[in-house]
């Protein structure tokens, strides 16, 4: 599994970096069939709120994205992992339904 952090407008910082690969890390638990994860932090346009992006690549599936944006970039990281910790959960979830559905 390949986790890239980059940064659109601003430089990210190691404790960020740091925190941002502790949570992709933690994503091979929910789904293992992950191949890559681009964590993208942007300033957003008034420059009052950063935006967090995460792109899940995974084997035999389409990839999955997910967007948050707000004031607090550890909140932000916190959240949107959140919601692909959700989204990988429902996804294994409909593959072993799928397997064990007799039709």
């Amino acid at each position: 599994m390949q986790i890239k952090v980059s940064g659109k407008h601003l430089e990210v910082t190691e404790p960020i970096r740091e925190h941002a690969l502790e949570r992709a890390g933690r994503l091979s638990r929910f789904y293992d069939r992950i191949q890559e994860i681009n964590i993208i932090i942007d300033k957003a346009d008034n420059h009052q709120h950063e935006e967090v992006e995460v792109i899940v690549d995974v084997e035999k599936s389409d990839a999955f994205i997910t967007k948050k944006s707000g004031p607090d970039l550890y909140i932000l990281i916190d959240e949107v992992f959140g919601k692909v910790e959700r989204q990988l959960r429902d996804h294994k979830e409909k593959l072993r339904n799928r397997k064990h559905q007799v039709g």
